[in-house]
Protein backbone atom coordinates (compact mmCIF):
# COMPACT_ATOMS: atom_id res chain seq x y z
CA UNK A 1 0.00 0.00 0.00
CA UNK A 2 3.02 1.93 0.84
CA UNK A 3 4.25 1.47 -2.51
CA UNK A 4 1.12 2.60 -4.27
CA UNK A 5 0.71 5.49 -2.48
CA UNK A 6 3.99 7.15 -2.67
CA UNK A 7 4.67 5.97 -6.29
CA UNK A 8 1.52 7.38 -7.41
CA UNK A 9 1.96 11.16 -5.74
CA UNK A 10 5.49 10.74 -6.93
CA UNK A 11 3.63 9.96 -10.76
CA UNK A 12 1.18 12.64 -10.28
CA UNK A 13 3.84 16.08 -8.38
CA UNK A 14 5.88 15.08 -11.49
CA UNK A 15 3.49 15.32 -14.59
CA UNK A 16 1.40 17.57 -12.98
CA UNK A 17 4.14 20.21 -12.55
CA UNK A 18 5.31 19.66 -16.11
CA UNK A 19 1.89 20.11 -17.22
CA UNK A 20 1.71 23.51 -15.07
CA UNK A 21 5.29 24.36 -15.84
CA UNK A 22 4.09 24.99 -19.74
CA UNK A 23 1.60 26.91 -18.96
CA UNK A 24 3.44 29.45 -16.26
CA UNK A 25 6.61 29.56 -18.54
CA UNK A 26 4.79 30.22 -21.72
CA UNK A 27 2.45 32.77 -19.67
CA UNK A 28 5.57 34.71 -18.46
CA UNK A 29 6.93 34.74 -22.15
CA UNK A 30 3.87 36.51 -23.56
CA UNK A 31 3.29 38.96 -20.16
CA UNK A 32 0.83 37.54 -19.03
CA UNK A 33 0.07 37.99 -15.02
CA UNK A 34 0.19 34.53 -13.48
CA UNK A 35 -1.80 35.18 -9.94
CA UNK A 36 -1.04 31.43 -8.47
CA UNK A 37 0.84 28.53 -9.19
CA UNK A 38 -1.15 25.79 -7.89
CA UNK A 39 -0.08 22.03 -6.61
CA UNK A 40 -3.15 19.77 -5.98
CA UNK A 41 -6.53 21.27 -5.48
CA UNK A 42 -7.68 23.51 -3.20
CA UNK A 43 -8.33 24.45 0.18
CA UNK A 44 -4.92 25.82 0.26
CA UNK A 45 -2.10 24.12 2.59
CA UNK A 46 0.62 26.34 2.40
CA UNK A 47 1.82 29.22 -0.09
CA UNK A 48 3.86 32.10 -0.07
CA UNK A 49 4.40 34.88 -2.64
CA UNK A 50 7.47 35.48 -4.91
CA UNK A 51 6.72 38.16 -7.59
CA UNK A 52 3.68 39.02 -7.35
CA UNK A 53 2.55 35.31 -8.06
CA UNK A 54 1.70 33.04 -5.09
CA UNK A 55 2.99 29.51 -5.54
CA UNK A 56 0.61 26.63 -3.20
CA UNK A 57 0.19 23.33 -1.74
CA UNK A 58 -3.33 22.40 -2.08
CA UNK A 59 -4.94 19.55 -0.34
CA UNK A 60 -6.72 17.57 -3.24
CA UNK A 61 -3.85 15.58 -4.83
CA UNK A 62 -5.52 14.77 -8.48
CA UNK A 63 -4.19 17.46 -10.27
CA UNK A 64 -2.84 21.48 -10.37
CA UNK A 65 -3.48 24.71 -11.83
CA UNK A 66 -2.09 27.47 -12.77
CA UNK A 67 -4.12 30.97 -12.09
CA UNK A 68 -3.69 33.67 -15.05
CA UNK A 69 -4.89 36.83 -14.60
CA UNK A 70 -8.23 37.79 -16.60
CA UNK A 71 -8.45 34.40 -18.23
CA UNK A 72 -12.21 35.12 -20.01
CA UNK A 73 -12.24 38.62 -19.46
CA UNK A 74 -9.74 40.89 -21.42
CA UNK A 75 -10.47 44.47 -19.41
CA UNK A 76 -8.08 42.81 -16.12
CA UNK A 77 -4.91 44.24 -16.71
CA UNK A 78 -2.44 41.22 -17.63
CA UNK A 79 -4.96 39.12 -19.06
CA UNK A 80 -4.71 36.65 -21.11
CA UNK A 81 -7.90 37.08 -22.42
CA UNK A 82 -6.44 40.51 -23.18
CA UNK A 83 -3.56 39.11 -25.79
CA UNK A 84 -4.12 37.99 -29.37
CA UNK A 85 -5.75 34.51 -30.24
CA UNK A 86 -2.68 32.74 -31.32
CA UNK A 87 -0.75 33.72 -27.92
CA UNK A 88 -3.70 32.76 -26.17
CA UNK A 89 -3.59 28.74 -27.63
CA UNK A 90 -0.18 28.92 -27.25
CA UNK A 91 -0.63 29.12 -23.38
CA UNK A 92 -3.23 27.18 -23.12
CA UNK A 93 -1.56 24.41 -25.19
CA UNK A 94 1.72 24.70 -23.37
CA UNK A 95 0.53 22.02 -20.95
CA UNK A 96 -0.67 19.30 -22.98
CA UNK A 97 2.29 20.25 -25.32
CA UNK A 98 4.87 19.27 -22.13
CA UNK A 99 3.09 16.35 -21.23
CA UNK A 100 3.72 15.42 -25.37
CA UNK A 101 7.45 15.54 -24.40
CA UNK A 102 7.85 14.47 -21.56
CA UNK A 103 7.28 10.85 -22.41
CA UNK A 104 10.62 11.21 -24.84
CA UNK A 105 12.77 11.66 -21.67
CA UNK A 106 11.06 8.75 -19.13
CA UNK A 107 11.10 6.15 -22.00
CA UNK A 108 14.76 7.01 -22.38
CA UNK A 109 15.39 6.68 -18.64
CA UNK A 110 13.76 3.88 -18.16
CA UNK A 111 15.63 2.17 -20.77
CA UNK A 112 19.13 3.27 -19.09
CA UNK A 113 17.97 2.14 -15.74
CA UNK A 114 18.49 -1.90 -15.18
CA UNK A 115 15.36 -3.76 -15.65
CA UNK A 116 14.41 -7.54 -16.34
CA UNK A 117 13.18 -8.38 -19.94
CA UNK A 118 11.99 -11.81 -21.47
CA UNK A 119 13.33 -12.60 -24.90
CA UNK A 120 12.84 -15.58 -27.02
CA UNK A 121 12.37 -17.47 -30.16
CA UNK A 122 8.32 -16.36 -30.98
CA UNK A 123 6.81 -19.72 -33.09
CA UNK A 124 2.89 -19.79 -33.85
CA UNK A 125 1.08 -22.63 -32.52
CA UNK A 126 -1.94 -21.78 -34.22
CA UNK A 127 -3.54 -20.05 -37.58
CA UNK A 128 -7.57 -18.75 -37.75
CA UNK A 129 -8.88 -20.20 -40.78
CA UNK A 130 -9.66 -17.51 -43.06
CA UNK A 131 -7.39 -15.07 -41.06
CA UNK A 132 -4.82 -12.67 -43.15
CA UNK A 133 -2.24 -15.45 -41.52
CA UNK A 134 -3.79 -18.48 -43.07
CA UNK A 135 -4.18 -16.98 -46.77
CA UNK A 136 -0.99 -15.67 -46.86
CA UNK A 137 0.96 -18.79 -46.21
CA UNK A 138 1.61 -18.60 -42.21
CA UNK A 139 1.71 -22.26 -40.70
CA UNK A 140 1.83 -23.75 -37.35
CA UNK A 141 5.18 -23.85 -36.18
CA UNK A 142 7.01 -21.04 -38.29
CA UNK A 143 9.66 -18.50 -36.18
CA UNK A 144 9.05 -15.39 -36.88
CA UNK A 145 11.95 -13.42 -37.34
CA UNK A 146 11.13 -10.11 -38.70
CA UNK A 147 8.13 -8.01 -38.42
CA UNK A 148 7.89 -4.41 -40.00
CA UNK A 149 11.24 -3.93 -40.34
CA UNK A 150 12.16 -4.51 -36.44
CA UNK A 151 14.15 -8.11 -35.13
CA UNK A 152 11.50 -9.84 -33.39
CA UNK A 153 12.93 -10.87 -29.49
CA UNK A 154 9.42 -11.44 -27.58
CA UNK A 155 5.78 -11.82 -28.10
CA UNK A 156 5.67 -8.23 -27.22
CA UNK A 157 7.24 -7.21 -30.22
CA UNK A 158 5.01 -8.80 -32.26
CA UNK A 159 2.12 -7.98 -30.78
CA UNK A 160 3.01 -4.20 -31.27
CA UNK A 161 4.41 -4.13 -35.08
CA UNK A 162 0.83 -6.04 -36.20
CA UNK A 163 -1.29 -3.34 -33.78
CA UNK A 164 1.23 -0.31 -35.75
CA UNK A 165 -0.08 -1.60 -38.86
CA UNK A 166 -3.51 -2.09 -38.56
CA UNK A 167 -5.14 -1.94 -42.13
CA UNK A 168 -1.94 -1.15 -43.70
CA UNK A 169 0.20 -3.66 -45.52
CA UNK A 170 2.84 -5.49 -42.79
CA UNK A 171 5.80 -7.71 -43.85
CA UNK A 172 7.07 -10.80 -41.74
CA UNK A 173 10.09 -12.60 -42.15
CA UNK A 174 9.07 -16.21 -40.82
CA UNK A 175 11.70 -19.73 -40.52
CA UNK A 176 9.72 -22.69 -41.59
CA UNK A 177 9.30 -26.06 -40.29
CA UNK A 178 11.95 -26.97 -43.03
CA UNK A 179 14.52 -24.27 -42.25
CA UNK A 180 13.40 -22.07 -45.77
CA UNK A 181 12.90 -18.42 -44.94
CA UNK A 182 10.29 -16.55 -46.32
CA UNK A 183 8.86 -13.07 -46.39
CA UNK A 184 5.16 -12.39 -45.97
CA UNK A 185 3.13 -9.48 -46.53
CA UNK A 186 -0.66 -9.19 -44.84
CA UNK A 187 -3.32 -6.64 -43.79
CA UNK A 188 -4.02 -6.70 -39.75
CA UNK A 189 -7.45 -6.52 -39.63
CA UNK A 190 -9.30 -3.56 -37.64
CA UNK A 191 -12.44 -6.02 -36.58
CA UNK A 192 -10.98 -9.33 -36.05
CA UNK A 193 -13.60 -12.24 -35.09
CA UNK A 194 -13.51 -12.88 -31.46
CA UNK A 195 -10.26 -14.36 -29.76
CA UNK A 196 -8.70 -14.35 -33.44
CA UNK A 197 -6.55 -11.25 -32.89
CA UNK A 198 -5.38 -8.90 -36.17
CA UNK A 199 -3.40 -11.21 -37.97
CA UNK A 200 -5.35 -14.27 -37.04
CA UNK A 201 -2.10 -16.30 -35.07
CA UNK A 202 -1.59 -17.77 -31.49
CA UNK A 203 2.30 -17.42 -30.56
CA UNK A 204 4.39 -18.37 -27.48
CA UNK A 205 8.47 -18.36 -26.63
CA UNK A 206 9.04 -21.90 -25.91
CA UNK A 207 12.44 -21.02 -24.83
CA UNK A 208 11.60 -17.73 -23.37
CA UNK A 209 14.42 -16.38 -21.01
CA UNK A 210 15.29 -13.59 -18.93
CA UNK A 211 17.84 -11.22 -19.14
CA UNK A 212 18.99 -7.49 -16.74
CA UNK A 213 18.88 -4.61 -19.53
CA UNK A 214 20.33 -1.56 -19.62
CA UNK A 215 20.92 0.75 -22.13
CA UNK A 216 23.75 3.06 -22.79
CA UNK A 217 22.26 6.54 -23.29
CA UNK A 218 23.47 6.81 -26.85
CA UNK A 219 21.14 3.37 -27.52
CA UNK A 220 18.34 4.60 -25.24
CA UNK A 221 17.98 8.20 -26.21
CA UNK A 222 16.82 6.80 -29.68
CA UNK A 223 15.05 3.85 -28.47
CA UNK A 224 13.10 6.34 -26.17
CA UNK A 225 12.30 8.29 -29.76
CA UNK A 226 10.97 5.23 -31.21
CA UNK A 227 9.04 4.18 -28.22
CA UNK A 228 7.39 7.36 -27.96
CA UNK A 229 6.56 7.47 -31.73
CA UNK A 230 5.26 4.26 -31.90
CA UNK A 231 2.82 4.71 -28.58
CA UNK A 232 1.15 7.63 -30.20
CA UNK A 233 0.67 5.77 -33.42
CA UNK A 234 -0.72 2.53 -31.19
CA UNK A 235 -2.98 5.28 -29.17
CA UNK A 236 -4.34 6.71 -33.02
CA UNK A 237 -5.26 2.85 -33.68
CA UNK A 238 -6.68 2.75 -30.61
CA UNK A 239 -8.94 5.83 -30.33
CA UNK A 240 -10.10 4.74 -33.82
CA UNK A 241 -10.88 1.27 -32.65
CA UNK A 242 -13.39 2.44 -29.92
CA UNK A 243 -15.06 4.58 -32.45
CA UNK A 244 -15.87 1.57 -34.82
CA UNK A 245 -16.70 -0.82 -32.17
CA UNK A 246 -13.75 -3.16 -32.28
CA UNK A 247 -12.24 -2.65 -28.89
CA UNK A 248 -14.13 -2.09 -25.49
CA UNK A 249 -13.50 1.27 -23.47
CA UNK A 250 -11.79 0.83 -20.71
CA UNK A 251 -11.95 4.24 -18.55
CA UNK A 252 -10.15 4.16 -15.23
CA UNK A 253 -10.33 6.87 -12.14
CA UNK A 254 -8.08 7.89 -9.50
CA UNK A 255 -8.39 4.41 -7.66
CA UNK A 256 -7.89 2.88 -11.02
CA UNK A 257 -4.93 4.92 -12.05
CA UNK A 258 -3.45 4.03 -8.07
CA UNK A 259 -4.09 0.44 -8.68
CA UNK A 260 -2.65 0.46 -12.28
CA UNK A 261 0.73 2.99 -10.66
CA UNK A 262 1.34 0.37 -7.81
CA UNK A 263 1.98 -2.53 -10.06
CA UNK A 264 3.92 -0.99 -12.13
CA UNK A 265 6.19 0.27 -8.67
CA UNK A 266 6.62 -3.29 -7.88
CA UNK A 267 7.53 -4.37 -11.36
CA UNK A 268 10.48 -1.93 -11.05
CA UNK A 269 11.45 1.54 -11.38
CA UNK A 270 12.14 1.06 -15.09
CA UNK A 271 8.19 0.01 -15.89
CA UNK A 272 7.36 2.86 -13.43
CA UNK A 273 8.91 5.23 -15.74
CA UNK A 274 7.20 3.84 -18.45
CA UNK A 275 4.15 3.82 -16.66
CA UNK A 276 4.26 7.67 -16.05
CA UNK A 277 5.01 7.83 -19.39
CA UNK A 278 2.03 6.79 -21.21
CA UNK A 279 0.13 8.47 -18.65
CA UNK A 280 1.52 11.60 -19.67
CA UNK A 281 0.61 11.06 -23.21
CA UNK A 282 -3.05 10.76 -21.82
CA UNK A 283 -3.00 13.78 -20.01
CA UNK A 284 -1.73 15.36 -23.30
CA UNK A 285 -4.43 14.39 -25.51
CA UNK A 286 -7.06 14.46 -22.39
CA UNK A 287 -6.92 17.70 -22.08
CA UNK A 288 -6.92 18.84 -25.03
CA UNK A 289 -10.31 17.42 -25.88
CA UNK A 290 -12.74 19.94 -26.54
CA UNK A 291 -15.01 20.11 -23.43
CA UNK A 292 -15.28 23.24 -21.25
CA UNK A 293 -12.98 23.24 -18.23
CA UNK A 294 -10.47 21.36 -19.99
CA UNK A 295 -7.66 23.55 -21.85
CA UNK A 296 -9.07 21.89 -25.52
CA UNK A 297 -12.76 23.38 -24.12
CA UNK A 298 -10.85 27.06 -23.61
CA UNK A 299 -9.25 26.83 -27.20
CA UNK A 300 -12.52 26.39 -28.63
CA UNK A 301 -13.79 29.78 -27.38
CA UNK A 302 -10.68 31.37 -28.64
CA UNK A 303 -10.92 29.53 -32.52
CA UNK A 304 -14.66 30.35 -32.22
CA UNK A 305 -13.95 34.39 -31.14
CA UNK A 306 -11.29 34.39 -33.88
CA UNK A 307 -13.70 32.48 -36.50
CA UNK A 308 -16.06 35.62 -35.45
CA UNK A 309 -13.69 38.61 -36.36
CA UNK A 310 -12.87 39.24 -32.66
CA UNK A 311 -16.51 38.87 -31.54
CA UNK A 312 -15.93 37.01 -28.13
CA UNK A 313 -18.22 35.39 -26.12
CA UNK A 314 -19.38 37.20 -23.30
CA UNK A 315 -16.35 36.38 -20.04
CA UNK A 316 -19.52 35.98 -17.59
CA UNK A 317 -21.11 33.06 -20.18
CA UNK A 318 -17.45 31.17 -20.81
CA UNK A 319 -16.88 31.51 -16.88
CA UNK A 320 -20.18 29.53 -16.26
CA UNK A 321 -20.07 27.06 -19.03
CA UNK A 322 -16.24 26.38 -17.94
CA UNK A 323 -17.67 26.20 -14.34
CA UNK A 324 -20.17 23.82 -15.04
CA UNK A 325 -17.73 21.57 -17.08
CA UNK A 326 -15.71 21.29 -14.16
CA UNK A 327 -18.13 20.11 -11.83
CA UNK A 328 -19.37 17.44 -14.24
CA UNK A 329 -16.04 16.10 -15.10
CA UNK A 330 -15.63 16.00 -10.91
CA UNK A 331 -19.34 13.96 -11.14
CA UNK A 332 -18.02 11.91 -13.91
CA UNK A 333 -14.33 11.31 -12.01
CA UNK A 334 -16.35 10.15 -8.27
CA UNK A 335 -18.90 8.21 -10.85
CA UNK A 336 -15.58 6.07 -12.25
CA UNK A 337 -13.97 5.57 -8.61
CA UNK A 338 -17.31 4.07 -7.60
CA UNK A 339 -16.82 1.60 -10.48
CA UNK A 340 -12.95 1.03 -10.00
CA UNK A 341 -13.88 0.33 -5.74
CA UNK A 342 -16.71 -2.23 -7.12
CA UNK A 343 -14.30 -3.93 -9.61
CA UNK A 344 -11.56 -4.28 -6.98
CA UNK A 345 -14.41 -5.38 -4.04
CA UNK A 346 -15.42 -8.21 -6.81
CA UNK A 347 -11.37 -9.35 -7.41
CA UNK A 348 -11.31 -8.04 -11.15
CA UNK A 349 -8.62 -6.88 -12.48
CA UNK A 350 -7.96 -3.37 -14.72
CA UNK A 351 -5.67 -5.22 -17.00
CA UNK A 352 -7.47 -8.36 -18.80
Amino acid sequence: MLITIFSLLGVIIVLVLVHECGHYFSARIFKVKVEEFGLFFPPRLWSFVGKGTRYSINAIPIGGFVKLAGEEDPDVPGSLAGKKPWVRIIVLAAGSIMNAILPLVLFSLAFMIPHNVVKGEVVIQEVAPDSPAEQNGLRVGDTILVVNGKTVESLVDVSTQINLKLGQELEMVVEHTDTTRETITLVPRWQPPENEGAVGIVSSMPDANTFRESLPFWDAIPRGFTECYDTYILYKNGIISLIIGAAPATIAGPVGIAELTGEAARAGFSYLLQFAAFFSINLAIINLFPLPALDGGRIVFVIIEWIRGGKRISPRVEGLIHTAGFVLLICAMLAITYQDIARIVAGESLIP
